[in-house]
């Protein structure tokens, strides 16, 4: 190719710049695929322990949540590799491979003969959730640049959780008029087809804005290996431990609500419709106020946020365990969502902070490893307890639990630590910049 070939190409190719203005279209985009990424989960709040003690007639709560389990281990593995399959790849096929292994979920529910199958559905709508909605993190992270991570991470958590909180409520009602099976769960098949529609057609990749967020900072150590990531991520720098332990906890009582609160409610002989009101407001809550507590995170900074959203989220589970009429649930479910969305885009907004461009996706799906972990342990621990000693039982140690994580955050965590980029940068010698 000529010279002034060349020159004319790059004339039309659109310069690659950092902020949410400069990338408003991707990044809204990016926005409306992960409410459909949301909107998987949100199909399976309010209908499928039900269906897992009205329709397979499990009587072992801890039978009844193992779906969440299957869901919560595998996504939490797929949450460890999606960075580093994010590096390699690029964000945008790694975006589409969770798409495409998400497509069979909304069938596989819907024509499960035995609850084998709705645990095997969970598994790869664990392996669709950790990649996709990874990506649709990541991505917003890689588009905004430093300035903004709060917003973006807010507004992305906004739109994945709206979605579910909505998804609850529309196939509780439509459980209450249809049955459990099949008519709820067809939503769950248009998200499929639109989100891996559009990430397929639509979706750019952002390695290009990483890399040039990535050439104004200062010289790069040597390249880390993701073992490294992990130990930093995980245990060796405070701020990281504690957004870890924080995000783990976070999510264990929001498995254990997944999969108690239906039980529990149902116990006290509240309808379906009355059901899917309260397991919406608390995920609609927390996607709505994000839009607010992700920018504050930017101006307050992410401690205070962190650990006064897991004590808001404690009230809300004693006083859910603690009463038995509507009007207190629908209290305790409001205070759980809102110290929900205190925590969610504070804890990745301060990974994103102690992360390196070059390792940033790495050490978020370290972060969202531990975190995502939490459905794991929280359905299993709940559905143990409850078996034991009752559901209200359950609710309130899980409560307890969360309080105790709120505490370790506001022990360990500082605002301005020394962060784990300065830990990896002593760890290995400094390259020269070429």
């Amino acid at each position: 190719m000529s010279k002034t070939g060349s020159s004319s190409v790059q004339a039309r190719t659109p310069a690659v710049r950092l902020g949410l203005r400069e990338n408003w279209r991707q990044f809204a985009l990016l926005v409306l695929i992960n409410a459909f990424v949301g909107g998987m989960v949100g199909i399976e709040r309010t209908v499928v322990p039900l269906i897992g003690s009205e329709e397979f007639h499990l009587a072992s709560t801890t039978l009844i949540v193992s779906f969440i389990v299957s869901f919560g281990v595998v996504k939490a593995i797929a949450n460890l590799v999606s960075g580093q399959l994010a590096d390699i790849w690029g964000r945008k096929r790694v975006l589409v491979l969770g798409w495409l292994v998400g497509l069979p979920v909304p069938f596989m529910i819907i024509w499960a003969p035995s609850w084998e199958w709705v645990i095997a559905a969970n598994a790869l709508l664990g392996i669709n959730q950790g990649l996709a909605w990874s990506m649709t993190v990541i991505m917003k992270v890689d588009l905004v640049g430093p300035k903004s991570r709060g917003l973006a991470v807010g507004l992305n958590e906004f739109a994945g959780y709206l979605a579910v909180g909505v998804t609850a409520f529309l196939t509780g009602y439509l459980a209450s008029q249809y049955d459990l099976r099949p008519v709820p769960i067809y939503l769950g098949i248009g998200y499929a087809i639109l989100g891996a529609a559009l990430s397929v057609l639509l979706v750019r990749d952002t390695r290009d804005h990483v890399h040039l967020e990535a050439s104004s900072h200062a010289p790069q150590a040597l390249p880390i290996s993701f073992r490294e990531v992990f130990v930093l991520t995980s245990f060796k720098d405070r701020n990281l431990f504690a957004a870890s332990q924080a995000g783990l906890v976070n999510n264990l009582n929001d498995g254990m609500s997944w999969g108690i609160f239906p039980l529990f409610f149902a116990s006290f002989g509240l309808g379906l419709e009355r059901i899917g009101i309260l397991k919406a407001i608390y995920p609609a809550t927390w996607g709505i106020l994000q839009i607010a507590t992700g920018p504050l995170s930017d101006r307050w900074g992410r401690k205070g946020l962190i650990v006064a959203g897991m004590w808001v989220q404690a009230a809300g589970l004693f006083l859910t365990a603690a009463t038995g009429l509507f009007q207190w649930w629908l209290v305790g479910s409001l205070l759980l969502g809102l110290g929900t969305a205190m925590v969610y885009p504070s804890l990745i907004a301060a990974v994103s902070d102690a992360s390196h461009p070059a390792w940033r996706a790495r050490s978020l799906s370290v972060y969202r490893f531990w975190r995502d972990l939490g459905y794991a342990v929280g359905a299993l621990s709940a559905g143990l307890i409850a078996d034991r000693f009752g559901l209200s039982a359950a609710i309130a140690s899980i409560a307890a639990l969360t309080f105790v994580s709120g505490a370790i955050a506001a022990v360990l965590m500082r605002e301005h630590a020394a962060s784990a980029l300065d830990l990896a940068q002593k760890a290995k010698p400094v390259s020269k910049v070429e």
